[in-house]
């Protein structure tokens, strides 16, 4: 936080140009290194003895490593029992008494928001008159929908008591004229009895504390079903040091109240969900995949080497165009209608069918060349319908991570589609590619506010290039950080490269590149500072935009059109940057609004006309979720 403070930068690392010698021709070795130049010198200098174990033979030191955050082994919420000592049914005489006998495990906030309602309660919230109530009946059902808010309804199932009317009302009438109260939208839990059992009258105080039991688990239940809408089921820091995502407070005690007030009480609860309209969107195609039944469609078979230019022929063409038939959007199904109705399955790759494929590619956020490759023929078989219905199960989670309202401003990055999108007056203005992290140094899952974009910057050398890049080279030549116009500082005081002992620890050492036309950052910088200090900047490596697969810096977010950018941040004409940019010098320029960045992830994201797309999950962290998915349902005992 200091370095960005003070204006020096500590991340990503581009390539300079290629008629100077840089910092990186060193370490990749494209040239010789000042000490391999000297090597044949003579006289009688004297030479230290690092300076000459560096000469005459390799170092036999091992060399330091930074490791970046880890992916964690999914902890869930700790269980723990509710407390029924202290409930007001400790006073009652009627069946409500048989409350304290319910056994039922919760988290810790879930358990502590029961207990506080049923000090109070002396009534029950789910039983009336000996039987299940319509409250919840109604509440069971909306718990089997749970899949339509991208939730799962077995971590909401509890067992229902096998009831009769008779075992309520008369323990002695026939038990023919009996009938099992346990609602159909709940068929699938288990019950507490046999289904046998439905035309044996148990014991009417068996009955009782089987209707408390249901009692205390169905508050316990709605709950956790109200605070998922809320917040999702996982806590995104507990899946890796990548996710940085402070969690949502739910006020639990309002809930069973709330629930007792309302007229109903499932709608109550299934107003908890999110109603941003990207939720909306992907709640809305969630449903429409579902309702397709094309889960258990056939993987697509394409080569995945696979190369097809316009003019060419291919056998595989036919595959193509009927995945994009089926894959396709209804809006680019229409718009090319007469090529698909006439396509006869023949080999040659012609105009009208190039301008389809370039169609396709543009939903799915491709570059559209209309050349079928690799990164196409991915996105054709690697998003089934299957594959989507996960990445929206997924997303709806992650859109919980956020606040409901992103805002009227603010800049949102989604680093699987490499794209980052400028939002004013709630609709979005333009958006361009990006470069992010590699899969060895990704970029964060987190949001922060942007404050100051700096024209002319320093680039700030993080301890991890300095010691993972910089070092092996640094120890066999101390002198390049010198001739290449870098600055060093130990514990704040400017020194030579040369001055520096390389083999003891580099904590107190800072390296940065002065403005240059070879800066790693180029022209500016647009800072939020953060922990992870990350930002997004300009790179005199653009050739990396022309990329599909753009996961190729150290972590900070590039962009192709800086200086648009920065414009809109700052509220001003992109002339104006570049006049700031022309004079040469380094300078801070504050962000007088409040613009929120979202540095997010997600592999399904709806564009600014409602459509869904679909990216690839290149980080695996999809994968992560699932894994949390599913240590949270089983600690749940769905």
């Amino acid at each position: 936080m200091l370095a960005l403070m003070s204006g020096i930068s500590v991340c990503s690392l581009a390539v300079p140009s290629a008629n100077a010698l840089t910092l990186m021709d060193m370490l990749r070795g494209n040239r010789p290194s000042i000490q391999e130049q000297v090597e044949g010198r003579t006289g009688a200098a004297a030479v230290s003895p690092a300076e000459q174990r560096a000469i005459d033979r390799s170092d036999p030191e091992p060399l330091p490593k930074v490791s970046g955050p880890k992916y964690y082994t999914y902890k869930t919420d700790g269980m723990r029992a509710v407390k029924t000592a202290g409930f007001a049914a400790a006073s009652a005489t009627g069946d409500m008494r048989f409350l304290l006998d319910a056994k039922v495990s919760a988290p810790s906030d879930i358990a502590t928001a029961v207990e506080a309602y049923y000090r109070a309660a002396a009534t029950p919230l789910w039983v009336e008159q000996g039987d299940v109530n319509e409250r919840a009946r109604a509440v069971l059902a909306a718990f089997e929908k749970a899949g339509d808010y991208g939730l799962d309804p077995a971590d909401y199932r509890i067992s229902v008591p096998a009831l009769t009317t008779a075992s309520v009302t008369d323990p002695a009438a026939p038990a023919a004229e009996a009938a099992a109260v346990q609602p159909d939208t709940v068929s699938t839990a288990p019950a507490t009895a046999p289904a046998a059992a439905a035309t044996t009258a148990a014991p009417a105080d068996q009955q009782q504390k089987d209707l408390m039991q249901f009692e205390l688990a169905l508050s316990a239940k709605a709950l956790m079903f109200a605070q998922d809408m809320v917040r999702g089921r996982i806590d995104p820091n507990r899946i890796s040091g990548f996710h940085d995502l402070k969690r949502k407070d739910v006020n639990l005690t309002a809930i069973l109240p709330g629930v007792a007030a309302a007229p109903d009480a499932a709608a109550y609860l299934d107003g908890f969900a999110p109603q941003s309209p990207q939720f909306l969107a992907l709640k809305t195609e969630l449903a429409r995949l579902r309702a397709e039944a094309v889960a258990t469609e056939a993987p697509v078979s394409l080569p995945e080497n696979l190369l097809l230019k316009p003019g060419q022929t291919s056998e595989d063409l036919a595959k193509v165009v009927s995945v994009i038939e089926k894959r396709g959007s209804d809006q680019l199904k229409t718009e090319h209608a007469a090529t698909l109705a006439a396509y006869q399955d023949t080999p040659t790759y012609a105009p009208e069918l190039v301008e389809l494929v370039k169609g396709f590619q543009q939903e799915l956020g491709l570059k559209a060349d209309g050349v079928i490759g690799p990164a196409t023929v991915r996105a054709m078989t690697g998003h089934t319908a299957e594959s989507k219905i996960d990445k929206l199960v997924v997303a709806m989670e992650q859109v919980r991570w956020l606040p409901d309202n992103l805002g009227d401003r603010y800049v949102f990055i989604n680093q699987p589609a490499f794209q980052v999108y400028y939002h004013e007056h709630g609709q979005e203005q333009f958006s361009m590619r990006v470069v992010v992290g590699s899969r060895s140094n990704q970029t964060y899952f987190f949001q922060d506010q942007i404050e100051t974009v700096e024209v002319n910057p320093y680039w700030g050398v993080p301890q991890s290039i300095i010691i993972n890049e910089m070092l092996p080279k640094l120890r066999k030549d101390p002198s390049y950080l010198d001739r290449l116009g870098y600055q060093v500082e130990v514990a704040g005081r400017a020194v030579p490269s040369t001055a520096v002992d390389w083999y003891s620890s580099t904590q107190s050492v800072s390296v940065r590149q002065p403005p240059s036309s070879d800066n790693a950052l180029g022209e500016l910088k647009i800072l939020f500072p953060n922990s992870h200090a990350i930002y997004m900047h300009d790179t005199p490596q653009k050739a990396f935009f022309k990329r599909d697969m753009r996961a190729l810096s150290h972590g900070c977010v590039r962009l192709a059109e800086p200086r648009k950018m920065a414009a809109a941040v700052l509220g001003v004409s992109e002339a104006e940057v570049g006049k700031r940019i022309a004079e040469g010098k380094n300078a801070a320029l504050p962000v007088t609004a409040k613009i929120p960045v979202y540095v997010a992830y997600f592999t399904a994201w709806p564009n600014k006309d409602g459509h869904v797309e679909f990216f690839d999950d290149v980080y695996g962290r999809d994968e992560a979720v699932d894994k949390a998915f599913a240590a949270t349902s089983k600690a749940r005992g769905a």
